[in-house]
């Protein structure tokens, strides 16, 4: 799913990554369009990744107003979604 660059959310995240999953179900699940990059099969974004959160942990999720998420629980996506008229 992607979105217009102005209301893009990004997920960095990895299939084996319990969080990630549990992270991307729901903004599946919300009906919410987002950028998803495969850490598996883009290992360089790692970097990125780590660039924006200062951390290893993942998923991280960049909203489009520049802040971010690193291993957010359900309700903390769901409050920036909402605090961002996403849902």
């Amino acid at each position: 799913m992607t979105a217009s660059p102005e209301s893009t959310i990004t997920m960095f995240g990895a299939a084996w990554c319990r969080d990630c999953v549990r992270t991307k179900k729901q903004l599946d699940e919300l009906g919410v369009a987002y950028t998803y990059v495969d850490l598996e099969a883009e290992p360089d974004a790692a970097d990125v990744a780590r660039e924006i959160s200062g951390r290893t942990n993942i998923p991280v999720v960049v909203y489009p107003d520049a802040s971010h998420h690193v291993e957010p629980s359900n309700a903390d996506v769901e409050a920036k979604l909402r605090e961002l008229a996403l849902i």
